[in-house]
């Protein structure tokens, strides 16, 4: 593998772990905050794709599809959580997990019904369709760097809101001492639906930024799922930066797997899992 190669598939490694934060964050977020278990966290990853495929294909306009479809998601986040996930916060988790797993069987169907089983496509932006040369026979598109300077924006808002803002400090709170935090004055219950909002949010947005560089498709929140639990493992749960920081690991794991070890490509990132909780079982940022 020469250097500019290499090159590339460390933009594609910290570009999908960037896209993989995303995620991510929200499902530790509600779990580290909220204590819940959200199977359906997926489920909202497509949920945003396919909003942005509907919008995009309606106004002509991805930029259009994104601003339009975060508000509905927001919305449908907070019906969520106001309708079924309130319920859940003084039960045990196999209750949240039944709840959670019954989303995913609800938001599935609702997006068969709504769209059917076709593969959709999601134009780029005319402005972001090109290339970045790198060598005489190696490009990057300039759409992938652009996702990857979104997700490191959204990254910064989220270490700000969380670290310096009076929200961040009332979603540290409820996540340290729920009860004393709700002692001193606190509306837990608006905080939880503003987490699991923003949990929502983020999911879809991942699903509406990532759906341009790949088809929309029923089903396709299994696997992001799968390894975004992966990811809040490594990193620890309920730690935003292990989040990042697993995020970045499996990015890079998951892209070089498949390029050097392709026959082994789909237990790399499960290796990789499996060595950080031998030495670390409570994630690389998680409490003992």
């Amino acid at each position: 593998m020469d250097i500019a190669t290499f090159l590339i598939q460390v933009l594609n490694g910290v570009q999908y772990g960037f896209m993989l934060f995303l995620v991510a964050s929200g499902l530790t977020l509600v779990f580290g905050i909220m204590g819940i278990i959200n199977l359906a966290h997926g489920a909202f990853y497509m949920f945003g794709a396919y909003v942005v495929y509907w919008l995009t294909d309606y106004t002509g306009s991805l930029t259009l599809g994104v601003l339009l479809g975060l508000p509905l998601v927001i919305v449908l986040g907070l019906v969520i959580e106001r309708f079924a996930i309130s319920y859940l916060y003084k039960r045990d988790h196999l209750y949240q997990v039944l709840l959670t797993y019954g989303l995913i069987l609800i938001l599935n169907e609702a997006q068969l019904e709504i769209w059917g089983t076709n593969f959709y496509s999601v134009p780029k932006p005319d402005l972001l369709s090109g290339s970045i040369p790198l060598t005489e026979n190696l490009d990057y598109p300039v759409y992938r760097l652009f996702i990857s300077v979104v997700c490191l924006a959204i990254v910064a808002a989220l270490y700000l809101v969380i670290g310096r803002t009076r929200l961040g400090m009332m979603i540290r709170a409820g996540a340290s001492d729920r009860e004393m935090a709700q002692a001193m004055g606190i509306n837990i219950s608006r905080l939880f639906a503003i987490v699991f909002a923003l949990g929502v949010a983020l999911a879809a947005f991942s699903g509406m930024i990532g759906a341009p560089i790949s088809s929309v498709f029923p089903g396709m929140g299994d696997q992001i799922l799968i390894i975004s639990f992966v990811v809040v493992v490594i990193g620890g749960i309920g730690s935003v930066k292990g989040a990042f920081i697993g995020a970045m690991v499996i990015g890079l794991a998951d892209t070089f797997g498949k390029v050097l070890v392709p026959e082994f490509a789909s237990i790399v990132i499960y290796a990789v899992m499996a060595l950080v909780l031998l030495w670390r079982p409570q994630g690389l940022f998680g409490k003992a």
